[in-house]
């Protein structure tokens, strides 16, 4: 039996119960075994295991110049819960590649950022994950520019990086498709007066797929909000007056509780009286809410896991351009969705006649 010890076992401990040399157990346990004899090799590997004895990761990397580790540097991923998904994504993937994942977390600070772009190069990781919470076209840190490096729910102003952000375009689309499926033709968008990326493109979706439909845009049916949780006067006149849409497409689904609680006020029932569809399928709101929302999903998890496959194709040298990956985001159908009043009674009586 060999013996205990409290402490991590070196290669010169598997050596002397083994009763081989250090460079003899070493060529063993790295798999390079056709000079000795079965006996040697087995008693070298039965003693490693049973002492614990794990090879020095750090040693190895120098050797194959490779740490097997990827770094992720965001923005307030780590410390939000709404994109955790985005974390397991990329870990899964991270993990299946052989690679172990190391996240930074910086809040937002610039100092922080570059302190932990640094860490990063200091610890030689084989490929960098430069993410943001949410989809932003960003200023790309020279810093980056060593080490392969893909941008997850972010874009580069220049086009020398891969990326993967959702599809924003389209997802609208799919929102106003599925209303004007139900029979909509006056449908408005709830946005936000943030200047975001995400909410020029959900309104470029929403226009095209109108015009698609041969339904003219009409600046009058968007109104904005803000992201407060709280109705401003402008979006109570918005529900309330005569010509009312009959269908809203929210930027997301916070906006999309704050039109509940709006209709539930002014006395319209949803989807009876107004149909709605929100954006991002956030757990603690969208499944929640009565009637359950019908909204988009926004891929975190898939995107994690484009962006690690991504720059594993880099860091094994492939030749392939910096693609810029628009991830789909499906829709997620629950209640909230129904006909429209006018339009579904017209259609009975003419049925009728």
């Amino acid at each position: 039996m060999a013996p205990q010890h409290s402490t991590v076992a070196r290669l010169k401990d598997v050596a002397g119960v083994a009763g081989v040399s250090s460079a003899t157990a070493s060529l063993i346990l790295n798999g390079k075994t056709d000079s000795f004899p079965g006996g040697t090799i087995e008693r070298v590997r039965s003693t490693a295991s049973e002492l614990g004895y794990r090879p020095n990761a750090i040693a190895r990397s120098l050797t194959r110049q490779r740490t097997h580790t990827i770094g992720l540097i965001s923005d307030t991923i780590a410390t939000t819960p709404f994109a955790g998904a985005t974390i397991r994504g990329a870990q899964e993937a991270a993990w299946a590649a052989g690679h172990v994942l190391m996240l930074i977390d910086t809040e937002g600070d610039a100092a922080v950022e570059r302190a932990g772009i640094d860490a990063m190069h200091d610890r030689r990781v084989d490929g960098l994950l430069y993410a943001r919470m949410h989809h932003e076209i960003v200023e790309v840190p020279e810093q980056l520019g060593h080490v392969p490096t893909v941008l997850l729910d972010a874009r580069a102003t220049t086009a020398d990086f891969a990326s993967v952000v959702p599809d924003e375009i389209g997802a609208a689309r799919s929102a106003v498709s599925h209303l004007i499926s139900a029979g909509h033709r006056r449908i408005g968008l709830v946005q936000t007066f943030d200047p975001v990326v995400a909410a020029d493109e959900r309104l470029a979706g929403y226009r095209h797929e109108l015009e698609a439909n041969g339904i003219s845009f009409d600046p009058t049916l968007v109104v904005r909000n803000e992201l407060d949780g709280v109705a401003s006067p402008a979006l109570v006149e918005f529900l309330s007056g005569p010509d009312r849409p009959s269908a809203v497409f929210c930027f997301n689904d916070l906006m999309a509780f704050v039109v509940y609680n709006t209709a539930q006020r002014l006395g319209l029932s949803i989807p009876g009286d107004l149909s709605v569809v929100g954006f991002d399928n956030q757990e603690t709101v969208a499944k929640w809410l009565d009637p359950g929302l019908t909204t988009l999903q926004l891929p975190h998890y898939e995107m994690g896991r484009w962006a690690v496959e991504h720059l594993e194709r880099l860091i094994q040298g492939e030749d392939v351009s910096p693609e810029q990956h628009r991830m789909p985001c499906p829709l997620v159908e629950r209640q909230s969705v129904g006909p429209p009043k006018n339009e579904f009674n017209e259609v009975n009586q003419s049925n009728n006649e």
